[in-house]
């Protein structure tokens, strides 16, 4: 389960204010890529937090309530299908990090993102693999992430149907092959990512 032991060594070293950075939504077919910078207490104790992908839908919900009531920041943001379209998905992630931190209410001296690239991020950062596993603060940032992009995938589905966002949430399954070729892609899919579609 993700701890407090990775945020604790830096604020070790004089760091103030460390935030996890994680995202979702990179590898879906359709809608943004989403993410999210979270600063938490050093007290803090969330039960049932881990890595968003290890939490059911219904889990994960309650956890977004619980950590943007007992974070002292956070923020979230996307990066559009047309700029992913437009830098590629690992910059458009970069974007929507940059994005997530700017919109904090208190600005971190340290960043912990989830991976092993952070070249895109202007904050000061450390990569930690499989950090939103390791690390409390990336964990809570995957659910913010995870759940707010789902969201917004299910108001798309409403906007869009027949491409199952709601069920799917844009992510390339045997169905949502077969709806674009059967509709057409929509305005928030991603062009770049329909290339190798025949």
């Amino acid at each position: 389960m993700p701890d407090f032991s990775i945020e604790q060594e830096q604020y070790s070293k004089g760091f103030k204010a460390v935030a996890g950075i994680d995202e979702a939504g990179r590898g879906p077919l359709a809608g943004p890529v989403c993410a999210a910078a979270v600063l938490l207490p050093g007290d803090i104790v969330i039960d049932g937090l881990d890595d968003s992908k290890k939490l059911t839908e219904k889990k994960r919900e309650k956890l977004y309530d619980v950590i943007i009531e007992k974070a002292l920041a956070y923020g979230i943001a996307f990066a559009s299908p047309a700029e992913i379209d437009e830098v590629n998905i690992l910059n458009a992630t970069f974007l929507a990090m940059n994005r997530a931190v700017d919109a904090m209410s208190i600005a971190p001296d340290l960043c912990i993102i989830d991976g092993n690239n952070g070249r895109g991020v202007t904050c000061p950062h450390i990569c930690v693999v499989k950090g939103d596993s390791i690390s409390v603060s990336v964990a809570a940032a995957s659910v913010l992430a995870k759940v707010t992009r789902d969201r917004y995938m299910r108001d798309m589905d409403a906007a869009y149907p027949g491409y199952g966002f709601a069920k799917y949430k844009g992510y390339p399954t045997k169905a949502h092959y077969e709806a674009i070729r059967a509709l057409g892609p929509s305005e928030i899919h991603r062009t770049t990512f329909l290339r190798k579609m025949h």
